[in-house]
């Protein structure tokens, strides 16, 4: 037995609803390293910075602000399958209003804070990274389980999980960049912007789950 489509117009407009916030998470989370750079770079003259949250003392500071926020009350009106990818959300939500209203210290090891908003972004920071890598790795595939009427669920289960190992394998090695490399290796992957590129490999595997997940990529081929 398979389930059709809502025929009923309200229940129609519901889901194109949450499909459209789905492309509006994807969407945000994949223009804001290109925001910041090169965008930042060619209208501001900002050099690259070391990371993401470092843009916050540069004149991308508004931009960096609006897009987390954004996200963060995407998030927040988002509804999931049960009350526990809910709560997801909301924890989700909390993690990107904390990164944006919680600055870094400037110039600042993300380790070696001096006030207490610093080290509360770097706790929000990897808040928000986990419960994206939950969300590819659990809550996305486990809601596919739910809907096998649709077409291409197979093909979406893939990269859900792909993009959840892809932010797992870019938190680890920005955690053993962090916490065990030494000074002289340390200094000099800092001089590649070692963690501005995994925060942006990261963000973009997030983009990409959520932008799936409305059909954005991969829309059902039978219209379902």
């Amino acid at each position: 037995m398979t389930m059709e489509e809502p025929q009923d117009p309200h229940a129609r407009t519901l889901v194109m609803s949450y499909l459209a916030i789905r492309r509006c998470i994807g969407v945000l989370a994949f223009v804001l390293p290109l925001t910041l750079w090169p965008g930042g770079w060619i209208v501001f003259g900002t050099n690259l910075q070391e990371n993401m949250s470092s843009y916050y003392h540069t004149p991308l500071r508004d931009v960096f602000v609006g897009v987390m926020c954004a996200i963060g009350i995407f998030l927040v009106c988002y509804r999931g399958y049960d009350w526990i990818e809910n709560w997801t959300a909301n924890i989700a939500c909390l993690a990107a209003l904390g990164v944006a209203l919680c600055p870094m210290d400037p110039n600042s090891d993300p380790l070696q804070q001096t006030t207490p908003l610093g080290y509360l972004h770097t706790f929000f920071g990897g808040l928000f990274f986990s419960t994206l890598a939950l969300y590819s790795l659990y809550h996305f595939p486990r809601g596919s389980k739910l809907l096998r009427f649709h077409s291409r669920t197979e093909q979406r289960d893939s990269i859900y999980r792909a993009t959840g190992l892809t932010i797992l394998g870019c938190m680890v090695a920005m955690g053993m960049h962090l916490f065990l490399a030494p000074p002289g290796p340390k200094a000099i992957f800092n001089r590649y912007h070692f963690t501005f590129w995994m925060e942006w490999i990261a963000v973009w595997a997030f983009a990409a789950a959520w932008l799936t997940k409305g059909r954005a990529i991969l829309a059902d081929v039978d219209g379902s």
